[in-house]
């Protein structure tokens, strides 16, 4: 399967990727620039983003870089910093780039910016590889 057809079957299966709002911007293997926009029900009682929606927004891009290899790749490590609030109507850019690839492992990062082009969030991930390749017949 092709990078694309891999990320549109895992979004197809993503309530909550869906529920973000998050529209895939670029793609290709071990790359993927996502974005979405904040809402209200994003805000935690800060009015500001809840951490996890940009933890969220990350770890999607995380899992399409990694799994546009062809292979199915699950997060076994990962860990974000928040350097910068986000507001209702604000637009988030997440940019997950391929840091390291072996047969079974992989480590990325992602950049998490505002409109501005001002960093929100810092994520690194290490993603495990399994002996599954995608098919249209992959679970």
């Amino acid at each position: 399967m092709s990078p694309e057809a891999i990320v549109t079957e895992m979004l197809r299966k993503d309530a909550f990727s869906r529920w973000l709002g998050i529209e895939l911007l670029e793609l290709a293997p071990g790359h993927c620039r996502l974005k979405a926009s904040v809402t209200p029900t994003h805000c935690n009682g800060f009015e500001i983003a809840h951490g996890g929606i940009a933890y969220a927004l990350a770890d999607s891009a995380l899992a399409f870089a990694a799994n546009s290899h062809g292979w199915h790749a699950v997060s076994i490590e990962t860990s974000i910093a928040h350097t910068r609030p986000v507001v209702p109507g604000q637009t988030v850019f997440a940019t997950a780039r391929e840091l390291q690839r072996s047969k079974q492992f992989g480590r990325y990062t992602v950049t998490l910016i505002d409109e501005g082009d001002r960093t929100i969030a810092l994520f690194h991930g290490t993603v495990f590889f399994k002996e599954t390749p995608w098919s249209p017949l992959s679970p």
